[in-house]
């Protein structure tokens, strides 16, 4: 019952959240928006409104593999969002310009979450020790007391990436109407695209503090 309640039902809204992001990309991708404005044009746009000018935007492979990368100042579109004038391309390059906007503006969740990164990654290199070890040779208390510190850490980067995100998404949807990017009405293609990415931000918090409580449970 443990199982369930702690593992499964998180694994249940992860899939439900891809499918939802999934599903809103593919149909939003398909509906250009009335100015032709190309996500990299938007993304340049909403950045120059902040008075940055010093962040690169590149094209990269995938899709919804989109990211801002405050280290190097780097704002990554995958192809479609990138060459395309979709209202789904414009909400994810809107988006990815706010993150660059907070970098800007020392956006204290966004700050917290990049001093998390480090130890996070650290962390994540124990999960399938976690994992395999658990399963082939049962959780002792060695495995069980690994697994909470484990994911102890990522649930609190989980948790601290949900404001970063939402306010990130926030931020696109103003400036996409406020610089007239897009109308009022297309608004909805870009929060219903936005709306369901946040979804799997929940998921992924929701997983990590099942995997937590699961392993604090067991003690």
């Amino acid at each position: 019952m443990t199982l369930i309640f702690f593992i499964l039902i998180p694994i249940v809204v992860g899939l439900w959240a891809q499918m939802k992001v999934k599903s809103a990309y593919n149909k939003y991708i398909q509906v250009p928006s009335r100015g032709r404005i190309t996500g990299r044009e938007a993304a340049r746009a909403v950045m120059e409104s902040a008075g940055i000018y010093d962040v690169e935007i590149v094209a990269c492979h995938g899709t919804l593999t989109d990211h801002y990368d405050p280290t190097n100042k780097r704002l990554a579109l995958s192809e479609a969002n990138y060459r395309g004038s979709s209202l789904a391309a414009l909400g994810v390059a809107a988006h990815e310009a706010g993150h660059a906007i907070q970098h800007k503006q020392e956006y204290a969740p966004l700050n917290l979450r990049m001093s998390l990164v480090p130890i996070t990654g650290f962390a994540s290199q124990f999960l399938p020790v976690i994992m395999f070890g658990g399963f082939f040779f049962g959780y002792g208390p060695l495995t069980i007391n690994l697994g909470i510190i484990v994911y102890l850490i990522l649930t609190v980067f989980q948790l601290v990436t949900l404001p970063v995100e939402f306010d990130a998404s926030k931020r696109a949807k103003a400036q996409l109407v406020g610089l007239g990017i897009v109308d009022q009405d297309e608004l909805i293609g870009v929060n219903k695209t936005l709306d369901a990415a946040a979804y799997t931000y929940v998921a992924a918090f929701v997983s990590s503090l099942g995997w937590l409580l699961y392993f604090l449970s067991k003690r």
